[in-house]
């Protein structure tokens, strides 16, 4: 039986990750619906705006969805594998990809009506810099408590960082922005099968740094006997978003 669980969650960590696309978990990963819908409110601000900027575009999944853009709208994105997928979605829309290593964004000084960032670091200094005045940030970020109940299941020290709403929210203004809404949530998610989990801490390898399978096989093995027992693998996730605007 051993043998048999660990070829098959070997199969799932050898899956190719591309983007920011996680389709293949469909009906495999249950997320509670977030209080506030990102995208709406990202589509709004774009149908505003005469210039976007979109911070860890991913393989632009999620901007592209918010098209039509206006004539000077970009993305970035910092892991190479997913560059190409990304112009290849947002070119055609009339949106330049461009490579970022690090928090220090190569545009010129007020630059955007609008910058856009889902789930990506940054400097809040950077971001002030180039919105234009009156400009507007929207930014949804995973907080440092998510998940903790997975990566204690696994016995693991949990990859994210001491993030929270208030440390965001005071980086903001410091950075001379001033906050118009800001909401913090507490969620669950359920995985309906270990394979799952495996893919998706593969998937996003700061929830469990160097995550292996052969590492963390007897942790694995004992969420797989909580499914077995009829119990479910049920965590819990943390986000929050943050509207501001630069005066």
């Amino acid at each position: 039986m051993k043998n048999k669980l660990a070829k098959m969650w070997e199969k799932e960590e050898k899956i190719i990750f591309e983007g920011w696309d996680f389709t293949y978990l469909q009906n495999r990963k249950i997320d509670e619906k977030l209080p506030w819908n990102y995208t709406s409110m990202a589509k709004r601000l774009v149908r505003k705006s005469e210039s976007v900027l979109d911070m860890g575009t991913g393989g632009g999944e999620i901007f592209s969805s918010l098209a039509p853009f206006p004539g000077n709208a970009f993305a970035t994105e910092g892991w190479k594998p997913n560059l190409s997928i990304a112009r290849k979605r947002l070119r055609p829309l009339g949106v330049k990809v461009v490579y970022v290593k690090d928090k220090k964004l190569p545009f010129d000084k007020e630059s955007f009506d609008t910058v856009l960032n889902r789930h990506e670091a940054f400097d809040a200094k950077e971001v002030s810099r180039v919105l234009k005045k009156n400009g507007v940030f929207l930014t949804q970020q995973v907080g440092g408590g998510n998940l903790r109940d997975l990566t204690k299941a696994l016995n693991a020290d949990t990859g994210y960082k001491k993030w929270s709403l208030r440390s965001l929210t005071r980086d903001v203004k410091n950075a001379g922005l001033k906050v118009k809404f800001a909401k913090e949530w507490s969620g669950k998610t359920e995985f309906k099968d270990v394979g799952a989990i495996v893919y998706f801490l593969k998937a996003v390898p700061w929830v469990v740094g160097n995550f292996t399978v052969k590492k963390y096989f007897s942790h694995l093995e004992k969420l797989q006997r909580r499914l077995n027992k009829g119990e479910k693998l049920i965590f819990t996730e943390v986000k929050f978003l943050v509207m501001a605007k630069k005066h």
